[in-house]
């Protein structure tokens, strides 16, 4: 009897044992089935050229940006919106990795739980929320300068633009792609992967945290002579402008008022309000992560704290996360999460189910937001030129960020619209490209202009 048992035990614990190995099983085919299933392992789903031979990839409009011909992939007959798109669709060989073709390959090969991989010979279809043309346009402005143009609509979350140069025609690759500074971090897509100085655009972040921690901040004034010392720093601005109060000395984008500012926050209240603002976040558009902005607060000097407040330091912002604070600063403290698969299909027809748009938290406090965004459509009253931007009621910020003694600084130039038909936050940086309102400011209005107005200027 007692042999009876141990051998019931025995047979027990191994029952144990499988139903927990297939649990495990289950739970891995749950969460990474779509992986197994678009592995390059699959033959059926590459070619002997390592490329995806399932599914279509196209823009919001419809616009089939790249298909399968004949077992090749083949991309849209444009080169200039081969270009645009490539970090949003990807490349042949798998080395963008933001790129639809490699970060999406499960939807394109329409695998699903219940079906698995079956029909992925045929391909499902991806739909993008970015379109082309909006592209197109962001890619020419940049004009081969490296960088980033990004625009989303802060109600919905739906990314319209994403550009990230320097880029290359994926069906042209060039031969020093590899070697040449020409192409320096091609691969990379700027707008999610990387974080630069951010400049004057910070001082979005310092002007919120003044309107709630410095009281009486309309009746203060700051009197600029061109340089300030704070310590063992000089604090240098780009002009001498005198006596100014707070909304003045924002549209003159003031480094003597706003590094007076900062040390008189100190820098728990602005590594609070960084934080607060989303800017040592990342977000995760359908899974893919953007970069966290860091900052060096940890026993920061008064003089290095004044030039953090205006940007500078070892300040280091990712656009992806200044372009959702853009839209939470718009729409009251809170913005839509953005993402950019509009809708997929799989081999059998059958739509995805509709996106469930999710919201940031408070990065801002509505009330702050508010009075953040009058002062931001003060500059461009004041500063930048209504002209510039027909049809728009919009609020912005410019930066220009030093990068380095020899080096161009970057320009930076974000912010957003107010019209009821176009909510949109937007992003520009222009990687050693000079001014931000002159450089990055001139890129925002072409793409804007077109998005808003349907034609080019």
């Amino acid at each position: 009897m007692k042999k009876i048992e141990n051998r019931a035990v025995v047979c027990f614990l191994l029952a144990l044992v499988l139903a927990a190995g297939m649990g495990f099983f289950l739970l891995r085919y749950l969460f990474q089935g779509g992986s197994w299933a678009s592995s390059p392992f699959n033959r059926h789903l590459y070619n002997n050229q390592g490329q995806l031979i399932a599914g279509t990839v196209a823009d919001r409009d419809g616009d089939v940006l790249s298909s399968v011909e004949e077992g090749r992939r083949t991309y849209y007959d444009n080169e200039t919106v081969r270009k645009a798109t490539l970090h949003a669709v990807g490349d042949l060989q798998g080395n963008i990795g933001t790129g639809a073709l490699n970060a999406f390959a499960d939807r394109l090969t329409g695998w699903n739980l219940v079906n698995g991989a079956f029909g992925a010979g045929r391909g499902g279809e991806l739909v993008l929320t970015l379109d082309a043309r909006y592209n197109y346009e962001a890619y020419q402005a940049l004009n081969g300068k490296a960088g980033a143009v990004a625009v989303y609509n802060y109600k919905t979350g739906e990314v319209l633009c994403m550009v990230s140069a320097p880029s290359y025609d994926p069906l042209n690759v060039p031969g020093d792609l590899e070697d040449s500074d020409r192409w320096k971090g091609a691969y990379l897509n700027r707008f999610l992967s990387s974080v630069f100085t951010p400049g004057s655009v910070y001082k979005t972040v310092t002007l919120a945290a003044a309107l709630e921690q410095i009281p009486n901040l309309d009746s203060r004034s700051w009197d600029c002579p061109g340089s300030i010392q704070i310590g063992e720093e000089t604090i240098v601005c780009s002009g001498v402008h005198g006596e100014q109060d707070i909304a003045a000395a924002f549209a003159n984008s003031c480094n003597v008022a706003f590094a007076q500012i900062a040390v008189e926050l100190g820098e728990d209240v602005l590594k609070t309000y960084t934080e607060q603002a989303g800017l040592t976040a990342s977000y995760s558009l359908n899974g893919l992560s953007s970069a966290k902005g860091a900052f060096g607060w940890e026993g920061i000097t008064e003089g290095r704290l004044g030039w953090a407040g205006v940007g500078q330091d070892r300040d280091l912002v990712n656009p992806c996360a200044l372009m959702v604070y853009m839209g939470a600063v718009a729409n009251g403290g809170r913005a839509a999460e953005p993402y950019l698969i509009l809708r997929t299909e799989n081999a059998f027809g059958i739509p995805s189910l509709p996106h469930r748009t999710r919201r940031t938290g408070t990065l801002v406090a509505r009330d702050t937001a508010g009075a953040l965004a009058e002062l931001m459509a003060g500059n461009v009253e004041r500063t930048y030129g209504k002209s510039r931007f027909p049809n728009m009621d919009l609020c912005a910020k410019s930066g220009t960020a030093e990068v380095g003694e020899g080096q161009s600084p970057h320009a930076w130039f974000a912010g957003f619209l107010r019209n009821e038909d176009a909510p949109y936050a937007f992003v520009v940086l222009v990687e050693n490209g000079g001014g931000g309102s002159s450089v990055a400011g001139s890129v925002a209005g072409k793409v804007l202009n077109v998005m808003v107005n349907g034609y080019e200027k």
